[in-house]
Formats: C-alpha cells, sequence, structure tokens
C-alpha cells in the first residue's frame, strides 16, 4: 500500500483574525456543517425513513411515529400534534404549550412508551424523561403559512411560491434539547454510535426528521400533496435566544475543533495551483447560486435587511470576476481570498464557504475532527514565566480595554432561577450581578496578568496565593494546544452582541436565513433544500444555500 501524501495546505489563518465577534457574526453553512455531515451519512448508509404510526383527526391533532436505521441502530420520532389556544402561542422560553412536541427515541417505542411519550413530551421542562429518550423538541406553527397551504390544497392548488420563499418554513422549533436534560439521555450513551459521534447528530436527525413530520401534517390537514420542489424548499425554522451563546464559550476545545476544521478546509483549498475546468465551471455556478439565495433573503429588520442588501450588491460585483479564464491561472484561488480582503467580512466568511464546495474530497473527512471525544487535554505551564508569555502571545488582546470602566465591564451573564437559561443583564441597572458566570474571560486574563510576579515559580504555587485565578490560568494553558478555542473580545463589554455567537453556532448545525429580532436572539431556517426522506441517493450533498431553481 502507498504511503500517505497530506494534501497541500497554506498557511491558517490567524485566530487573531478569525475569533473576533464580528467575524464570526457573518459565517454562514458550509459542507462541514452538522446537518450537511448526516445527510451524507444518511445517504451513505441507504438509510430509509417509515412512518409507522399515524394517528391523526381530521384537524391535525394527535400523535405520529416515524422510524429510521443505520449504523447498526434504529431510531424513531414521536411526534405529537396538540391544539393551541392564540393567546398561548409564543417562541418565548416562557412558554407552557406549543403546537408540536417530539421524542427521538432510542430504537421503536411500543405502545405503552408511545402512550408515555404523548403524555409527557408536551409538558417538555415539567416531565421527566428517561435514557431511551435521546433528544426533546417542541414547535410552533407559522400560522399564515401552515394555513395558506392548507387552504390551496384544499382548493386542488399548490401554495403561493412567493410566500413559501418569504417565510421558509411550515413549523419553528423553541428548543431541541440533547445531552441529558430533563433527564433523557447522556451524550455518553451514544456518542460512540456510528453516525452519532459528530456534535449534535442527535439533534439535527431530530429537526430532520420533524421537517418530514410538517409535510405529511399540512398534507394531510389539507387533503392533497405539495409539488416536491415546493416541499423541498419548506425547512424548519428555529427560534434561538441567548440560551445557546455560552455554549462556545464554556465548549472551548469543541469550538477549537469546528473553527481548525474549517480552517484547514480553506487551507487545503487555498493551497491548489491549478483549478480544473470542471471546478471552475462548478464554483462559478454556485457563486450565481449563492447571489440568488442572497435575492431571496429578505427580513424585516431595516439594518440587518440593509446589510444583506450590500452583501448582495458587493457580491454581485465580485463574483462577476470569477470567470472561467480567470479561474483557468495558477493559484486563482489565494487571489480570491486575498482580493476579498478589500472586501467586508460577510463577503469573506461568504466566499469561504463557496470555495469548499467543489472539493469534497479535501473537506469532508475533516468533519470527523469537529468532535470533542476525549475532553481537554491542556500542555502543562512550566512556571508563571511561560503564563506569563502566553498571555502576551494569546491574549494580548484581552489586555488592552479597562475593566473598571463601566462601558467595558456593563453586561453580566448569569443563569434565570425559573427557567435555569443563560440571561444578559445590565451591571448598573439590574440585579443580580453577584450570581455572574464566569464568562468574563478577559477580564479574568487581565487580572491574572496583572498579579503575576516578577520573578518565575511554579503555577501551583502561584495559585496557592491566587486561587481565584484557576480558571484563568485554565484557560491560558488550554490555548497552547487547542489555538481557536477563544473568542478574542471581551464579552461583558457594552459592545458585546451576542448575536454574533449565535450565528456562529447556528452556522456550523447548517443554518440560513438569519432573521434577528434583537442583538439577542433569531430566528433562522434549518433543513431548506435539504434531501427529503426519499431524495438520500441523489441529492444529499447539493442544497448549499439552497433557492428554488437550483
Amino acid at each position: 500500500m502507498k504511503d500517505y501524501v497530506p494534501p497541500p495546505e497554506a498557511p491558517l489563518r490567524a485566530p487573531a483574525q478569525v475569533m473576533r465577534l464580528s467575524r464570526m457574526g457573518s459565517m454562514f453553512p458550509t459542507r462541514l456543517s452538522f446537518l450537511r455531515t448526516l445527510m451524507r451519512f444518511l445517504a451513505a448508509e441507504k438509510a430509509q425513513v417509515s412512518r409507522l404510526v399515524w394517528a391523526m383527526c381530521a384537524r391535525g391533532y394527535g400523535h405520529a411515529v416515524y422510524s429510521i436505521s443505520f449504523g447498526g441502530h434504529t431510531y424513531a420520532l414521536v411526534a405529537v400534534s396538540t391544539e393551541l389556544a392564540p393567546q398561548d402561542r409564543t417562541d418565548r422560553v416562557i412558554a407552557e404549550a406549543w403546537d408540536s412536541s417530539y421524542v427521538l427515541y432510542d430504537g421503536v417505542p411500543d405502545a405503552d412508551e408511545v402512550a408515555r411519550i404523548c403524555a409527557t413530551a408536551p409538558l417538555q421542562e415539567a416531565a421527566r424523561f428517561t435514557e431511551r429518550d435521546l433528544v426533546l423538541s417542541r414547535a410552533n406553527k407559522s400560522v399564515r403559512l401552515f394555513q395558506h397551504v392548507v387552504e390551496r390544497l384544499r382548493a386542488g392548488q399548490q401554495p403561493d411560491r412567493r410566500m413559501v420563499d418569504e417565510i421558509g418554513y411550515l413549523m419553528r422549533t423553541t428548543a431541541v434539547y440533547g445531552n441529558g436534560k430533563f433527564g433523557i439521555a447522556d451524550r455518553a450513551c451514544i456518542d460512540t454510535r456510528p453516525g452519532l459521534q459528530g456534535p449534535f447528530m442527535a439533534e439535527m436527525l431530530t429537526v430532520w426528521l420533524i421537517r418530514q413530520f410538517t409535510h405529511d401534517l399540512v398534507e394531510h390537514v389539507g387533503q392533497g400533496r405539495l409539488d416536491r420542489d415546493l416541499k423541498r424548499h419548506l425547512g424548519i425554522g428555529n427560534s434561538t435566544g441567548l440560551g445557546m451563546a455560552p455554549f462556545l464559550v464554556t465548549h472551548p476545545v469543541l469550538l477549537n475543533n469546528w473553527m481548525l476544521a474549517r480552517e484547514t478546509a480553506l487551507a487545503r483549498v487555498r493551497a491548489l495551483r491549478h483549478l480544473e475546468p470542471e471546478r471552475a465551471t462548478r464554483l462559478i455556478a454556485l457563486a450565481g447560486r449563492a447571489g440568488r439565495h442572497l435575492a431571496e433573503w429578505r427580513v424585516p429588520d431595516a439594518a440587518h435587511q440593509a446589510r444583506i442588501d450590500r452583501l448582495r450588491a458587493d457580491w454581485a460585483a465580485f463574483a462577476a470576476a470569477m470567470t472561467a479564464e480567470a479561474l483557468a491561472k495558477d493559484g486563482a484561488l489565494a487571489r480570491l481570498v486575498q482580493a476579498s480582503a478589500a472586501q467586508s467580512e460577510d463577503l469573506q466568511e461568504l466566499l469561504v464557504a463557496l470555495m469548499l464546495e467543489p472539493f469534497p474530497e479535501l473537506v469532508n473527512g475533516l468533519a470527523d475532527c469537529m468532535a470533542d471525544p476525549v475532553g481537554p487535554l491542556p500542555d502543562p505551564l512550566a512556571d508563571t514565566g511561560q503564563l506569563r508569555e502566553e498571555i502576551a502571545r494569546s491574549f494580548d488582546w484581552a489586555l488592552v480595554p479597562d475593566y473598571a470602566d463601566d462601558a467595558q465591564c456593563k453586561q453580566f451573564w448569569y443563569v434565570s432561577a425559573a427557567k435555569q437559561e443563560p440571561r444578559l443583564g445590565n451591571r448598573f441597572a439590574d440585579s443580580g450581578a453577584e450570581l455572574e458566570s464566569p464568562l468574563d474571560i478577559a477580564r479574568r486574563i487581565k487580572a491574572l496578568f496583572l498579579d503575576l510576579p516578577e520573578w518565575s515559580e511554579a503555577v501551583p504555587a502561584f495559585l496557592e496565593r491566587y486561587p481565584d485565578h484557576l480558571l484563568a490560568v485554565q484557560r491560558v494553558a488550554l490555548t497552547t494546544r487547542y489555538p481557536y478555542a477563544e473568542i478574542r473580545d471581551n464579552l461583558i463589554g457594552a459592545g458585546c452582541r451576542p448575536i454574533d455567537m449565535l450565528r456562529c453556532k447556528l452556522a456550523f448545525f447548517g443554518a440560513s436565513k438569519f432573521d434577528p429580532k434583537s442583538d439577542r436572539w433569531t430566528r433562522i431556517t434549518l433543513c431548506q433544500g435539504a434531501p427529503l426522506a426519499d431524495e438520500l441517493d441523489r441529492r444529499a450533498d447539493d442544497w448549499w444555500l439552497p433557492v428554488f431553481d437550483a
């Protein structure tokens, strides 16, 4: 057997460039996004979805059970649809009732288990679950579109394409819980199973199956069949708030692995000296698709729509230079990246996502490196002298702000007592700052730096005198091995926008069409353009930034 020859790589973009909130808030889904990885795996496994139970009344209330087998295991989605009074309809975490609720089940549930789930799933946090329950979720209808589709189908017509494109989903989830919450299975129960080893694979499987249920439900109530292209364009919406943001801070190794995989993929593509004509043709076609996707991306918020409009115009001009002649020259891809440096971060990150698409053989395998199966393995620090050097090298950005300045410490993170969800308060206007969560990494690093002695001593001896610096020392030690583990911004400053953290994480999920409602929560679309249950064999991996006519 021939020795393995690794693909060439250009230098990685520096963490100081990549790990800034503004850039993280400009990210787009890529072929490394978790939904894309899942679809490829299901296609390779020739997985098939079966609808085992459909116990729905004419109005669409009741329950359904779907099953899918892959990797030597069978999983089932139990979907429960209930009537929801208009006054109870809210996407806020304080909600206590939803249009539908779901459990991803380990195996195929018998009648008793289905009855248990039908009784408990609608209660969500108010109930308790078992280790056979892998994921817990709930969703609300997009009432306007759902009713429109029902009325059109009953009239023997298809829904309005523009309305389908404008909204993009029949239901939106308001939570997709995994990892042991409320008694469901801990990740350790499934993290070695084929197909579920990667981050959030069970949750992504749940979302994809929920999408199938929403299609079946609207066709059942509407007594008709949706055209396939319209159905494919109907994804799953999602409302996501602050609860997701701290994850990137409290899971630094995962963040590093996600970013490192993406940056390595880009480095491999940039290193290509020659681009085959068919790859160039593909790149040009996908650049055109991206432009059409931007044209279809419309949001109510005027400021964000203006940002989309600017990107659309800038992308049209930039993509016009991606001609077959230009791409035929040696080093064309590296020059594209270089040329994008003069453009906005939005355009730069869209280009990164585009450039990964035509090269599955260079990119796809990196998805296997995005989990964290063993936990953090920091390099030991020899002494406080090395600690000082590492702070100066990797945390110089944290030493700049004056954290005694009100603007640099205005916000504080905490966990709400009522819902046990992360929240963000104003230190000078809200109570509860004494319960602050330790997400103030930058402030802690500077406090550590200022307390370091002028001489070198063993780190344990230093920590005996300053035990409050343990977390900061741990973060510095982690960064020596995991260079992309730290968000290089002050997360308690007045300028911190949690929406940037949300977009970063959601882009890794595979989300598109971000629709910010404030700087603290957003709506998104998942699975739009993704293969339907019977299309895994032919559409598993060609739905990046989907458009109607792709």
